[in-house]
């Protein structure tokens, strides 16, 4: 909720805010995250507490809570503090894409240099990066993470960021056990190479059909084009035929019909520890780009939410972990009573492609995309009303569009796409470059009071 003048109040309930639209001293300031603007009270007129504003960071999400907290007087006669949820919001991140688009633009690129060329020495490899530069799909996820903070920050009025300090030991996690001492200094390869340790490991046989005496390549199981990396856990021996006939396939497809096979194989594949080295690489960037806003940031570890959260007997999820960060003596009583039953969901969309033509598979040019992104003053991406006069779909539907030259608009419903003319729409909201839906809270209510 917004003062007359603009500036943040206290977030309102659901029926609040519709009382205050009815009645016209209201009027939306945003669809989505919904907010509303009075016109009749400013900040100094209104009881303003504060809330606290929690982030849970990940990978391929991240989870934000709006809270409240309050002082109340615990069974043992003492004051405890009690926490509320009142907004929860689940960002996810577009990394992986972001990865995969850049692995594409460049493989797109060297086609093109090196086709029907002659032979060109490569280029010296002495160019220099910025102080702080990140890879772009890992630069993302620190933007995104305090552009939505930012957002959250001026339509609530936050004065604490509670933010999850996370560190994960990326070489206890590759041996699978907790390491001590000199073992920290020793991996898997230690006092020989990948090839000799495969060969102990398959016992100089092919790992497909134990074909021996014959040439064995080293062979990625799930292979670089889908996802997997060098690590020794993703590696087998496997001779010539085997793996010409394998090529790209996934595991799961080339022995679906060996079962006993695929099981021994599958046993020494380990999850790839990119997510575990991302997080531990943007930890403090993040924690330095939150205090740009100007509001005290505080830090808290993993096992601290985890204890809480444990304690209150909420599940695992971005939203509910984000709920337990920071500090809360739960053996003094103190505890959070409610939760939102209702998250938003943020996804990260991006705002387009720079790209002129659309490629197939290889690469190649299939058709020309069209050079301006606006058409009859709609992008792709914007939320709005469509009145259908006629017809079978006739009536007022809200979606986002996706735009086309002609002016016959996409529009994504929640029971399908139709087909809308610009004529019959009206701009809700622009495209931010997120995609917002709702999902229920997968958490048992175990608090004294859900809503």
């Amino acid at each position: 909720m917004l003062s007359k003048d603009g500036q943040p109040l206290m977030p309102c309930h659901p029926a609040r805010a519709r009382e205050l639209l009815g009645k016209g001293r209201a009027v939306v300031a945003r669809q989505v995250p919904f907010a509303i603007r009075c016109k009749d009270r400013t900040r100094a007129e209104s009881a303003v507490d504060g809330v606290q504003l929690r982030i849970d960071p990940g990978s391929k999400g991240t989870g934000f809570a709006l809270t409240d907290e309050k002082k109340e007087t615990g069974s043992k006669g003492t004051a405890v503090t009690i926490r509320r949820g009142l907004i929860s919001v689940e960002l996810q991140h577009r990394g992986d894409q972001i990865h995969d688009g850049m692995q594409r633009r460049a493989g797109y690129r060297h086609r093109r240099r090196s086709a029907n060329c002659r032979y060109r020495k490569p280029r010296s490899d002495n160019r220099t990066r910025p102080t702080g530069w990140m890879p772009p799909s890992v630069r993302h996820r620190v933007d995104t993470t305090f552009s939505l903070a930012n957002r959250l920050c001026r339509y609530a009025p936050v004065t604490e960021i509670h933010v999850e300090l996370v560190s994960f030991d990326t070489h206890s996690m590759s041996a699978g056990r907790p390491l001590r001492g000199a073992e920290f200094a020793q991996g898997t390869l230690a006092g020989t190479t990948a090839r000799d340790y495969l060969r102990a490991r398959w016992n100089n046989a092919c790992a497909y059909c134990d074909a021996t005496d014959v040439p064995l390549n080293i062979e990625h199981l799930r292979p670089r084009s889908r996802g997997g990396t060098n690590r020794i856990t993703n590696l087998v021996l496997a001779c010539t035929p085997c793996n010409s006939a394998k090529g790209s396939s996934p595991i799961e497809v080339f022995l679906a019909h060996r079962p006993e096979r695929l099981a021994r194989v599958l046993r020494q594949l380990k999850p790839p520890l990119r997510d575990a080295a991302a997080m531990n690489t943007t930890r403090w960037l993040l924690t330095e780009a939150l205090n740009d806003l100007g509001i005290p940031t505080h830090t808290s570890t993993g096992q601290a939410t985890k204890g809480i959260r444990t304690a209150m007997g909420l599940a695992k999820t971005h939203t509910l972990d984000a709920l337990s960060v920071g500090q809360l003596d739960h053996e003094a009583g103190e505890v959070i009573v409610r939760y939102p039953e209702k998250v938003l969901v943020a996804k990260a969309t991006g705002r387009g492609s720079y790209a002129r033509t659309t490629p197939d598979r290889s690469g190649f040019p299939r058709l020309r995309r069209t050079r301006a992104k606006q058409h009859f003053g709609y992008i792709t991406g914007d939320l709005v009303r469509a009145t259908v006069p006629t017809g079978k779909r006739a009536g007022s539907w809200t979606g986002r569009i996706s735009v086309r030259a002609r002016g016959q608009h996409s529009l994504q419903t929640p029971t399908g796409r139709l087909n809308v003319s610009h004529r019959n729409l009206a701009l809700l909201q622009r495209g931010d470059g997120y995609g917002y839906s709702v999902r229920s809270e997968s958490a048992p209510p175990t608090s004294r009071k859900t809503g």
